[in-house]
């Protein structure tokens, strides 16, 4: 008997959904904590107008189908738990069924700028416990701009979900969201750790529109049998609440308590881990709950990473070989020319939805190589920003550990350590948000697998200067701010 239940053991796998931007992961994690398989799918962002991002719901479901069968693979019957992360902010409003009403709108979206009056308007000691900066794409405005817009579908929404969360919702028919991703939304007390009521209340929000709260680790449902039948797995498997990708993701990797990692996707997050909340007076930078009880995370949040530099290559007609390639050709500096990356609109440190993108100091003897590496640049740029905004929270000297899909090319991993200065450490695991959704899908059966990293080489010392350009990127920003919205 001891034996069958050791083979049993050994053949326990975990599935992790990690719901991202513009396309969704799937992730087995055996017993002993390793990878098994791993698929994705992608899906359409929209853009209906300028400045919107939405996706539609439907899309997610098709994709989640694909590339959960893809990983699954005739190990159904062996997957245990399934735990969930997905991309922060957005708002997917739906009605009492769990039918999406319209579009969800997403993170980088950035219409509600007429709203953040009523977010900045908040009392100090309201702000305070927000511990967050007021921003376009966060669920507050968004739901504020439905409100206003929309109004009759937002009278007639039963619940105003995280993308993850209305995942979760088709999964198990019960709507529930966790800290991670709820303290996000600007509408949830950091210090309580709870709803802020008070806030939704100032605000004119309806409260009944958040489902009630469940620990990242903790079971929030168990898998329906349309949505087995839709996944190819068996009824009944229990589902964790999850998290948001950053925090999934932090846990993932196995971060540890006062290290600084950057992760590059369509946008960038510089994080480090706190085992207490500390609230940035300036507001400039964000704290939000980690995965585990007792843990936060600061992070400086950049809207344009990958996403600048992908319309970048592909207005340019590069393949990533090309991209690369031609910006290696160019020296340091692109011989005068300064790209700002806020296609739309940037966070830390700036906190300007009414930014745009902008090459500046162009002339004839610029070749499509330098707009490449001056898109590089100003994202690398950009990302110093986001480090400096940071102050304190991070060690002055200490190394960053890389992650995310967006920084795997030897050139830009040595650019962007000689813009931030900072020797980089390349983190072993692949796919981390969805790897620590699986984590959090066997915590909640009360198995803890193993989430220890072992740092790897140095992968990128700091060599080049890049101080005049980077004060020339400063200048640029500081001269256009008050220009920008005006046309």
């Amino acid at each position: 008997m001891a034996d069958s239940k050791l083979q049993q053991q050994a053949i326990s796998v975990f599935l992790g959904i990690d719901l991202g931007t513009g396309s969704c992961k799937a992730l087995l994690l055996s017993s002993d904590g390793a990878i098994v398989a791993e698929a994705s799918q992608a899906y359409a962002v929209h853009a209906p107008k300028p400045g919107w991002a939405e996706s539609d719901p439907p899309d997610w479901w098709q994709a989640v189908a694909k590339a959960v069968r893809a990983v699954v693979d005739g190990q159904a019957p062996q997957v245990q738990a399934i735990g969930l992360s997905g991309q922060m902010h957005g708002v997917v409003l739906v009605d009492a069924t769990g039918n999406p009403l319209r579009p969800a709108i997403l993170w980088a979206d950035g219409r509600a700028t007429q709203e953040l009056q009523a977010l900045e308007a908040l009392p100090d000691t309201l702000r305070h416990r927000l511990a967050n900066p007021a921003a376009v794409g966060m669920a507050a405005a968004s739901l504020l701009w439905l409100k206003t817009h929309e109004e009759a579908l937002y009278q007639k929404a039963r619940w105003a979900l995280q993308p993850k969360d209305w995942l979760r919702l088709w999964l198990t028919g019960k709507a529930h969201s966790e800290p991670s991703d709820a303290s996000g939304t600007f509408l949830y007390d950091l210090l309580a750790d709870t709803w802020a009521f008070e806030v939704m209340e100032a605000l004119g929000l309806r409260p009944d529109l958040f489902p009630p709260l469940v620990g990242s680790a903790g079971i929030a449902g168990y898998l329906g049998p349309e949505a087995a039948r839709h996944l190819g797995l068996p009824t009944g498997i229990p589902v964790a609440a999850g998290a948001a990708d950053t925090a999934a993701a932090l846990l993932g990797c196995g971060l540890k308590l006062g290290e600084a990692q950057l992760t590059v996707g369509s946008g960038a997050q510089l994080t480090v881990l706190l085992a207490e909340a500390k609230v940035d007076p300036t507001l400039r930078t964000h704290l939000f709950r980690a995965a585990l009880p007792g843990q936060w995370y600061a992070m400086a949040a950049m809207q344009n990473a990958g996403l600048a530099l992908e319309w970048v290559r592909a207005l340019l007609g590069l393949s990533w070989e090309q991209a690369y390639q031609e910006a290696q050709s160019v020296a340091p500096g692109c011989e005068g020319l300064t790209f700002l990356p806020y296609l739309t609109g940037e966070r830390t440190p700036h906190l300007d939805p009414l930014a745009r993108g902008v090459w500046a100091g162009l002339g004839r003897h610029h070749r499509r190589g330098h707009l490449m590496r001056a898109a590089l640049e100003g994202v690398a740029y950009s990302l110093r920003e986001g480090l400096e905004a940071l102050g304190e929270a991070v060690s002055p000297h200490g190394p960053l550990r890389l992650a995310g899909g967006g920084t795997a090319h030897p050139f830009w991993q040595q650019l962007l350590a000689d813009v931030l200065k900072r020797p980089l450490t390349e983190s072993p695991v692949r796919s981390a948000s969805a790897r620590g959704a699986a984590l959090l899908g066997a915590m909640a059966l009360g198995v803890r697998l193993s989430v220890s990293w072992q740092p790897s080489e140095t992968t990128a010392l700091p060599r080049a200067s890049y101080e005049e350009g980077y004060t020339r990127f400063k200048q640029l920003y500081a001269r256009l701010a008050g220009w920008f919205g005006t046309h």
